[in-house]
This record gives C-alpha cells, sequence and structure tokens, in this order.
C-alpha cells in the first residue's frame, strides 16, 4: 500500500484526540491529556511527512481520495473525498508541523490551567477541521470545515470566559466571520445552481467554459467568495474582530494567527483561482483591498502599547500582502507568503508568550525593558521573527514579500508603492517592539526559565523563520503563470528591498539611540489625534457601533416585550375564542341538536330559493 492511501486519516487523528478529550479528559491526569492532545496532532503530521514526500519525489500529479457518500439526494452526490497537489500539500504541513509545535509550547504554557483537557480538545477541533478545509475536494465539505473553524476559534478565543472581556471578543469573532460565512454559504448555492456541481475541480473547469470573463454571475460569484475570505482573513471592512481575540491564551493566538483560521480566506481565494480570474474586477478589488489593509493595520501597529495587539495588528497587514499577491495574479507567491508567515508569526507568538509567562501575564510593553540578558531565548527568538515580518534581506520573510512587490509593480506601480510604504511601516513598528521591550531600562522578572516545551519550539520556529525561505513548494501545477516575475528592473528591487531598512533606522532613531523622542511628536495635538484614531483600529468598531450595535440595541429595547410574539398571542386568543364558541354548541341535549339541523335546513333552502 501506497502512503498516500493513508491520506484520510491525517485529519482523522486530531478529531480523535478531539472526541476522547472532550468526553472523557477530564479523568485523565495532565500527561495523559498531553500524549493524547500533542501526540495526535503528531501523528498527523508525520504522516503529512511522509506523503509530502512521496508526493513532491513523484510525478506530483493531483490524488483524489474518497472515503463515502456524505449526501445521495435525488441528483445530488456529495462525497466524503480529499483532493491533493501541490497546493493541499502547502498548507497541510504549515497546519500540521506548525501546528504541533504551537501544541508543544501549548504543553508548557497551559499546563497548570484547570481547563487543560477542554483546552487541548478544542486545539485538536481546531486543526482537524483546517486540515477539513484544505483537503475537501468539493466546496460543501470544505464549508463544513470553514465552519469548523468558526467554532473552534469561538472556544479558544473565549476559553478564559470567566472574564466577560473575553466571552465579548469570542462572540465578536464569532458573529463579525459569520457575516463573510453567509456570504460564502449564497456563493456556494449561486454556483452549485448554476453550473450544477460542488466539485471544485469541475467546478472551475465548467465555470471557465460556460461563462464569459467578466460577465455577471463570475463576478457575482467571486465576489460572495471575497465576501467569505474577507470575514475569516480578517481584511476590510472585517478586520476589527482579529485584535480582540487577544484575549485568547497565546498558543491560540499563535494557531489563529500562523497556521490556521486566517489563512483560511487566502486558500479560498487561491483554490477558485479560475473564478477570479474571470471576474477581473473582483480580482482587482482583492489587490486594491489588500493594499488598504495592509497600511491601515500597519499604522495601527505603529501605536499599540499591548505585545499581542502589535503583532495582532502585523498579522492583518501580512494578510493584507496575500491579499495583494492575489489580487495581481501572484498566485505561487501569496501562498509563499503564507508558508513564510506562518513560521515568523507563530515564533513572535510564542516569543511574546513567553515574555508574558515571565511577567506574570502583563502585555504592556513599555512596562518591560532589557530583556536580552534576562530571557536570550526570547530575544533572539523575536529578533529573527522580527528581521522576517520585516522581510530583511536573506530571512524567509524578504523572500515571499520581495515576490509579491515585485508582481505588483508589474500590474501597478501604485499597489508596489502601497505595499513599499507597508514595508517601510512594518519595519518600524517590529523593531519598535523589539527595541523598547529588550533594550533600554531593565525590569525585574518574576521567572526567566521556560521548560523544554516552550523552548524547542522557539528554536525551531527561529532556523525557519531564518530559512524556511528554502522550502517553497512549486506550485506551477496548480497556478498560471501570468507574468515573468524576473527582478530586471533593478532600481525598482533595490527600492523593494531597501524598504524595510529604512523602517529599521526610523525605529532605532525613536527607541534605541533616543535621537528622536516619540512623546515629543505626539504632544502635538494633529499627531496626537492620529495616534489615538491608529491607535482605535482607524474608527471601525465606532462605525459599526453607530451604525448597527447601537441601533439593533436601540431596536431591541423598544421591542423587549416582542411584538412578533404579540401577533401569535392574539392568533392563540382568536382560536381559544372559537373554541369556547364551538363548545358552547356542544351541550349533549338531543331536542337542541335536531333544532338547530333543521333550523340550518329552513335556512339552506330558504338561500337557495331566494338566489
Amino acid at each position: 500500500m501506497k502512503v498516500i492511501e493513508l491520506l484520510g486519516w491525517i485529519p482523522l487523528f486530531p478529531f480523535l484526540g478531539f472526541l476522547i478529550l472532550v468526553l472523557a479528559g477530564d479523568r485523565f491526569s495532565k500527561p495523559l491529556i498531553t500524549w493524547l492532545g500533542v501526540g495526535s496532532v503528531a501523528v498527523a503530521a508525520i504522516l503529512v511527512a511522509l506523503i509530502g514526500a512521496e508526493f513532491l519525489n513523484g510525478t506530483m500529479e493531483p490524488y483524489r481520495m474518497v472515503l463515502g457518500v456524505w449526501m445521495d439526494v435525488d441528483d445530488l452526490s456529495i462525497p466524503i473525498g480529499f483532493y491533493l497537489d501541490a497546493l493541499s500539500v502547502t498548507m497541510l504541513f504549515v497546519v500540521t508541523g506548525v501546528g504541533f509545535l504551537i501544541h508543544v509550547y501549548s504543553a508548557g504554557f497551559m499546563a497548570s490551567d484547570p481547563g487543560y483537557a477542554s483546552f487541548s480538545a478544542y486545539m485538536n477541533l481546531f486543526v482537524s477541521a483546517m486540515l477539513v478545509l484544505v483537503l475537501a475536494d468539493n466546496l460543501v465539505l470544505l464549508y463544513l470545515g470553514w465552519e469548523g473553524v468558526g467554532l473552534g476559534s469561538y472556544l479558544l478565543i473565549g476559553f478564559w470566559y470567566e472574564d466577560t472581556n473575553n466571552g465579548y471578543a469570542a462572540r465578536k469573532a464569532f458573529v463579525m466571520t459569520r457575516v463573510g460565512d453567509t456570504a460564502l454559504l449564497i456563493g456556494l448555492f449561486l454556483l452549485f445552481t448554476q453550473l450544477h456541481t460542488f466539485d471544485i475541480q469541475i467546478l472551475m473547469l465548467r465555470a471557465t467554459s460556460h461563462w464569459a470573463p467578466g460577465a455577471l454571475l463570475p463576478v457575482a460569484a467571486a465576489t460572495l467568495l471575497l465576501g467569505g475570505a474577507l470575514g475569516k482573513s480578517a481584511q476590510l471592512p472585517l478586520q476589527s474582530w482579529l485584535p480582540d481575540a487577544m484575549a485568547g491564551p497565546t498558543p491560540v493566538s499563535a494557531l489563529i494567527h500562523a497556521a490556521t483560521m486566517v489563512t483560511a480566506g487566502v486558500y479560498l481565494i487561491a483554490r477558485t483561482n479560475a473564478l477570479f480570474m474571470m471576474a477581473p474586477s473582483v480580482q482587482f478589488a482583492v489587490a486594491v483591498i489588500g493594499a488598504l489593509t495592509l497600511l491601515m493595520s500597519g499604522c495601527s501597529a505603529l501605536v499599540q502599547t499591548d505585545i499581542k495587539r502589535i503583532l495582532a495588528y502585523s498579522t492583518i497587514s501580512q494578510i493584507g500582502y496575500m491579499f495583494l499577491a492575489l489580487g495581481v495574479g501572484a498566485w505561487p507567491s501569496a501562498i509563499f507568503h503564507l508558508l513564510t508567515h506562518a513560521f515568523f508569526k507563530a515564533l513572535l507568538f510564542l516569543a511574546a508568550g513567553a515574555v508574558i509567562f515571565c511577567f506574570h501575564h502583563e502585555h504592556n510593553i513599555f512596562k518591560m525593558g532589557g530583556l536580552r540578558k534576562a530571557m536570550p531565548l526570547a530575544f533572539w527568538s523575536f529578533l529573527i521573527g522580527s528581521a522576517a515580518l520585516s522581510a530583511l534581506p536573506f530571512t524567509s520573510g524578504f523572500y515571499s514579500k520581495h515576490e509579491i512587490l515585485l508582481a505588483a509593480f508589474d500590474a501597478s506601480p501604485g499597489l508596489w508603492a502601497a505595499g513599499c510604504l507597508g514595508a517601510i511601516i512594518t519595519g518600524i513598528y517590529c523593531f519598535r517592539l523589539v527595541f523598547v521591550v529588550f533594550f533600554g531600562r531593565e525590569c525585574p522578572v518574576i521567572e526567566t526559565r521556560l521548560g523544554w516545551q516552550m523552548s524547542i519550539p522557539l528554536v525551531l520556529l527561529g532556523a525557519l523563520a531564518l530559512f524556511g525561505g528554502m522550502l517553497k513548494i512549486p506550485l506551477d501545477s496548480v497556478f498560471p503563470v501570468l507574468f515573468n516575475n524576473d527582478p530586471a528592473f533593478d532600481l525598482v528591487a533595490v527600492i523593494t528591498a531597501t524598504a524595510p531598512l529604512i523602517g529599521l533606522s526610523i525605529a532605532a532613531l525613536f527607541y534605541l539611540t533616543g535621537t528622536f523622542s516619540a512623546q515629543r511628536l505626539v504632544d502635538f495635538r494633529v499627531a496626537n489625534q492620529m495616534r489615538i484614531f491608529c491607535f482605535n483600529g482607524w474608527g471601525v468598531d465606532a462605525l459599526y457601533g453607530a451604525l448597527v450595535v447601537r441601533p439593533f440595541k436601540a431596536i431591541a429595547k423598544l421591542n423587549k416585550n416582542d411584538a412578533v410574539d404579540r401577533a401569535y398571542t392574539g392568533i392563540a386568543l382568536l382560536s381559544r375564542g372559537g373554541h369556547l364558541m364551538a363548545s358552547a354548541s356542544q351541550t349533549g341535549r338531543i331536542r337542541w341538536y335536531v333544532s338547530s339541523m333543521a333550523l340550518g335546513t329552513v335556512v339552506i333552502i330558504a338561500i337557495g330559493l331566494l338566489s
């Protein structure tokens, strides 16, 4: 038997771990919980490594596996089927590889938590759902994984639900992503009613053969799918849930932001790239949304003081780069950046977790300082992760982001300029964080020793963040080559490579050498107002509060007695009244019945004669 025939077991092992832990986890010892939770993901990662090696060393021909029939109604048959190609192999490596390291880290970070068994179960559910999403060969199965990821995120973000703010953050994430999910569901119905299949590969072939480029139907379908992608990947205008999702434990932040949920929208657009190529206006909108999102979220990250919120806004920004790449047709570059982003963003979140762990859950970076000597592993992890996030030369992030920006220039110099400005901003906020936390005035820490469960993932992810650019999987068999990504335009390539170095230099002048003072800058009224505006996420939450939340609450208050129920109550009263009238005629007296029948007969005869 070939190893690839074990493909169906990859999502099954984490799901079995979830079932065992959620049903009986409270009865197990913590070491056993760790073995079940981490071990199930480890087995899945080993299977992915074996299957991936066999796939990449072979002909790289797509492989389909049908495990059974899920639904069979009339002429609609939906299988439980998995599809393996270069794109899904890349996603499998990200989800299981990075996911496994995050699970190992969480075993040390969360071991003392009383809800450790439930936490491990939810983490396994999250990974299993993401694996179903990326392996699904049809849109219905993909949607099952899509909603499973949404459920897992709700459970994990609100895991510490005793704090009402955490519960609010979980509900906010759930509701905002449901907006996008509704658009996606309508898009699936539209595609099925027009093309009569849910099979993704057949669907893309029929779309290109049945529809004309730029026609109403492909534009409508691509727009609806884009709505789903915007919600899951936290892009404008549905991005404001992601910073609040930092309410969850740090391993959750790493899993959501690096390896799973936020990349689902990128994967969806990449998987349905043929449909988006049939809708050029929607594809261009993807690029514009990505460019705007990366700039807005980058500016917000510049002024945050919470270490995890800085990284959260940076995630929104980097997903924006992926959308920019998708929008200009650089499909392989988008997935390449997804891969490298998983490495350095997981590294940064786990390093941030180490700092928070040693500061007894302190998040304010300005209450930290001088930690490079007290916490050398966290320092080097942050330094490597920030260098890769900023796309400094010869780090993994450099290779992927450089490709995106060159492709953006080939499509639109304006989009390229936005990407370069975003790279400068990224360099500033990344090294602002590094210089404030690890340089300057030393602060006492509560605990500086990290267990091996927290240390080993940092070391491995640090190596991947540095050298992960060498792991690029050839995606030519999945995506068409729409341009020649040749850096022949030397000046553009030099500017692109220099942009993050400019950001690093600005951060050093403000936060390392003290040549300039950020505080003096914000003393100016206009600058301070801009800082507050960016700190609050460009007022998106306030806008939603004014347009949606407060009107909804006002309507709910006016309707607290439920006018709809009044209508049903009236129907019930009429029914009861009719029943009383009908029951009054049932006296049990035969003379009354005979008299009524006779009278009724006379009335009927009279009506007949008169008419």
